[in-house]
């Protein structure tokens, strides 16, 4: 008996580096099982003896050894954890500090602030963790049934017994009986089957559903989801019986694997970790900056408490306290404008991501496709249009009554719109043999008495899947010699060609076939013949009885083709153009075919130059992989770790910002990992949960204005980010010269406290801000070199600012002197509360502010509010009792040639370090 760390060893690797190391050990486990012999494998489980049920002894110490047979080990963190985790992040942490600060420095409002945007953002971080946690015990969905096993009793005698037990007491080396409808509660090695066949769709999205087989010796060249062997724990049985070997449970099974980094926190994004290094460079600056401060203002002062005044309200400066009220504000507005496109926002900060994606990867179906068939074509044999075709399919669907299939109405649709008259009232249903998975095909027995028709007589009108129908036809009808003639192996292989090149286009296909019956047949349930056990070729008819298909279904003249497609969405086109305008490629990952794919895509003007199917990226190396990950935009026949890996692959190597757009079980884990996941309301519970953004109407152009909303809530956060950092630490290096400079604080801390609150309070109107319309038309990330080179080049331009009004006051007015400190302070504080007003207007667009672009009027009227506050202040009452004194006009007039002066230099460095840097914010 071989251990799964010997088969690990064995095993080839099938996907160039991309599986984890629990991914090939479970390859490599059912690869082998498929491989052997159906007789040899329970001495892989460990059974005591070949072709024995476990003892419900043994069956309990398997389930203590194993543990329950869950799909996903995962445990809920604690409420208190996740809110600890929440709390203690670098931003709040500098907030409650300062917070502290501004409470010891009497300055309570500041404090109270700052200590509301903690609350804001340990809520809001608290309850998206908390609701995220939940996702993956989703999956448990999947298994939730009882399952029929063999198990052993009897201690001297041991007889087998059938069983019920729930799926979480199912154990390795357990016999399992399936039938139509159950569930698979592990990975299963086949022991026999009938007809069985199994719909995989929660495993690989596709609506196909598989045949299985015991009888079968498999190999490595068979994609693991083909092998016909194997069934998967979450797939189901559709038609057919069959036993099973429990190979594998719980987390060892292939689902549990590619669902286990469901729920596992994702790595922080470019934005994120610009903000943490903004928290750690001011923390930096705090520690620096202003303990030279303090040790400055205490030797020239000796006063230690005005010291540590001074120094805490300094701290406070350096703080952009704004920061979480102006994200979340700008986060809110894309999310109330989505709501009225009919979107629903889960997370608040995939609108910002949404702004930076610039790849979306899409499912075919739903999402550019309208999810329902029409008919195309009613073909011979020889690809020819034959209304005779049409009218046997259409008398078919009509008189069929068990079920209704989306082909059938698609068929009754093309009829009555294009104007063909086949007159079903003319014929009289006499039976039917309805649809199974077996058979894959549907009969109905129709009579007409018209004997001045061409079609007067009783017929069995069959449609189904092509190869079923073939199987009973005996003819074929040659149209063009109006003759009926034998079915040869030509006229075989010219319809199989025919409906490869038809299927390579994207089209489904029906066979249709007929048999003249006796009109003598009155009674036909008494023509059949009752048969009390299932066999290979019995079909029950719609009046319950039982016949043998070759006694009805057989000898039958093969007329043509019914082609079907599902149509693209007439604005799906419309939107990826949009998208691709805005610099967002489209990639479809599907598990449908090829073909089917292809000729979507192309009708919806997605490049098909560059296409591959899942079973052939299975077979290339790392290198490869990526290379073609980077340059395929249609990948078809994708399982759900495959989708993971593609979406991965993009975001590590190519450095992309990724959104997925999907609805299936199968999408689950490329949704959890993509930056953006987007799914819709009809969609199964584990995607809506996993989603960020859940559309409540397959509409691509909604994702369209959400990619605007995107870039307009990044844009603007970015200009407070910028803005905010440049001037607060322009303003704390000219408060350090100035100290250094005057011996003196050039500003008390109850002066730079309430510069810095009215300040603070004007930069809320950036969240209502407009953008360039070349800003919009491409995507942006965040880049933490990119922010510190901003900052050195932009932050420089203010400190020069403030060191020319320095000069100013000190050559000029001479208040350099402790007479002149209140003239100094008014000075300074009016010149630093406007320039911080007025560096907006120069960060917030790469034009020239106020000639080629003005701000939106909230920002207007912002800065025309705080300019007029900061100079009316110091003539008021409550001016006096802050330590100001009056100004002469000619300061204003040599302070507006000063601001005149910065922004011709800030204009001067934005366009060279555009001209360096090909981006401003």
């Amino acid at each position: 008996m071989l251990s799964s760390s010997t088969l690990y060893h064995v095993t080839r690797k099938l996907d160039g580096g991309s599986k984890t190391e629990d991914e090939e050990k479970v390859y490599s486990w059912l690869y082998t099982l498929a491989q052997t012999d159906k007789n040899l494998v329970f001495e892989y489980v460990r059974s005591t003896e070949r072709g024995k049920c476990l003892s419900f002894t043994e069956a309990e110490r398997r389930l203590r050894e194993n543990g329950p047979n869950v799909p996903l080990e995962y445990s809920f963190p604690r409420w208190w954890n996740l809110l600890w985790n929440a709390l203690f992040h670098p931003f709040n942490i500098i907030l409650i500090i300062l917070s502290v600060m501004s409470f010891i420095a009497r300055d309570s409002p500041n404090g109270f602030i700052m200590l509301v945007l903690v609350f804001i953002s340990v809520t809001l971080r608290f309850y998206q963790e908390y609701s995220s946690s939940k996702a993956a015990m989703k999956l448990s969905e999947f298994v939730k049934c009882p399952i029929k096993v063999q198990r052993c009793a009897g201690r001297v005698v041991q007889k087998e017994l059938v069983v019920q037990v729930d799926h979480r007491d199912v154990v390795p080396g357990d016999i399992v009986i399936f039938e139509p409808g159950d569930l698979f509660p592990g990975d299963i090695r086949l022991l026999s089957s009938k007809q069985l066949v199994v719909s995989q769709a929660s495993l690989t999205g596709e609506s196909w559903t598989t045949d299985k087989t015991a009888d079968i010796r498999e190999d490595y060249n068979t994609p693991l989801l083909d092998l016909k062997n194997i069934c998967f724990m979450g797939t189901n049985v559709v038609s057919g019986t069959g036993t099973g070997l429990v190979v594998s449970t719980g987390s060892k099974t292939y689902m549990s694997t590619m669902f286990s980094i469901v729920g596992k926190k994702k790595p922080p994004d470019d934005f994120e970790k610009g903000l943490r290094w903004i928290f750690y460079l001011l923390i930096s600056v705090i520690l620096v900056v202003v303990t030279i401060m303090f040790v400055v203002t205490y030797l020239t002062s000796l006063n230690l408490t005005q010291s540590v005044l001074f120094a805490i309200s300094v701290a406070s400066v350096l703080n952009p306290q704004m920061l979480p009220l102006i994200i979340n504000t700008c986060l809110a507005k894309g999310a109330l404008a989505m709501a009225k496109d009919r979107c629903i926002v889960k997370s608040l900060t995939s609108i910002r991501d949404m702004g930076s994606m610039d790849i979306l990867c899409i499912d075919k179906t739903g999402s550019l496709t309208m999810n329902h068939a029409i008919m195309v074509n009613h073909l011979d044999y020889r690809g020819l249009p034959q209304e005779k075709v049409l009218r046997y399919a259409f008398l078919n669907s009509y008189f069929k009554t068990d079920q209704k299939y989306p082909l059938d109405d698609a068929i009754l649709a093309f009829v009555y719109s294009n104007g063909f008259r086949f007159r079903p009232s003319m014929w009289r249903k006499i039976d039917e043999i309805p649809f199974d998975f077996i058979r894959r095909r549907v009969s109905v027995i129709i009579e007409t008495e018209d004997r001045h028709s061409e079609f007067f007589g009783r017929f069995m009108v069959t449609k189904g899947a092509l190869l079923e129908v073939l199987k009973v036809c005996s003819f074929i009808e040659n149209f063009e010699q109006d003759e009926i003639s034998p079915f040869s192996s030509d006229d075989y292989q010219r319809i199989l060609n025919l409906s490869e090149d038809i299927s390579n286009e994207g089209l489904r296909i029906l066979g249709v076939a007929i048999r003249k019956l006796e009109m003598e047949m009155e009674h036909l349930s008494d023509y059949f013949i009752l048969h009390v056990t299932l066999q290979p070729q019995t079909c029950e008819t719609s009046n319950g009885s039982k016949r043998e298909d070759e006694d009805v279904e057989k000898d039958m003249v093969f007329l043509g083709l019914i082609t079907f497609f599902d149509p693209p969405k007439d604005t799906a086109k419309q939107a990826l153009w949009r998208l691709c305008e805005k610099g967002v490629k489209a990639k479809v990952l599907t598990g449908d075919s090829l073909s089917l794919t292809t000729r979507v895509c192309r009708e919806v003007g997605i490049s098909i130059d560059h296409v591959i199917t899942g079973p052939e990226l299975e077979l290339l190396d790392q290198d490869t992989f990526h290379e073609t990950v980077k340059r395929a935009t249609v990948l078809a026949r994708l399982t759900p770790i495959q989708k993971l890996h593609v979406v991965q692959s993009l975001q590590t190597v190519g450095n992309h910002v990724v959104g997925f757009l999907g609805d299936g079980v199968n999408d689950s884990l490329a949704l959890d990992a993509a930056n953006v996941s987007i799914s819709v309301d009809s969609g199964v519970a584990i995607a809506k949960d996993m989603a960020d953004i859940i559309l409540l109407e397959k509409d691509l152009n909604v994702l369209v204005a959400g990619v605007e909303h995107g870039r307009l809530s990044f844009g603007n956060t970015m200009k407070y980010v910028k803005m905010s950092v440049i001037a607060n630490l322009g303003s704390v290096i000219s408060l350090l010269i100035a100290t250094l400079v005057f011996k003196y604080e050039p500003l008390t801390s109850t002066q730079l406290l309430t510069q810095n609150f009215i300040y603070s309070v004007g930069q809320i109107a950036i969240a209502w801000d407009k953008m360039d319309e070349e800003y919009v038309k491409t995507p942006h990330k965040s880049s933490e070199r990119g922010l510190s080179m901003f900052i050195v080049w932009n932050g420089s331009v203010c400190t020069l600012c403030d060191v020319a009004t320095l000069m100013l006051l000190w050559f000029y007015y001479k208040a350099y002197t402790d007479v002149t400190q209140k003239f100094f302070h008014t000075a300074w504080f009016i010149e630093g509360l406007l320039l911080q007003t007025l560096i907006i207007h120069l960060i917030r667009t790469e034009k020239i502010p106020f000639m080629q672009e003005v701000a939106s009027w909230p920002v207007i009227f912002s800065t025309v509010v705080t300019s007029a506050i900061g100079i009316a202040l110091p003539f008021t009452p409550i001016g006096k009792v802050m330590g100001f004194s009056l100004l002469p006009l000619s300061y204003f007039g040599l302070l507006f040639l000063l601001f005149l002066g910065y922004f011709i230099v800030g204009q001067l460095v934005k366009r060279l370090y555009i001209l360096v840097y090909k981006r401003w914010l």
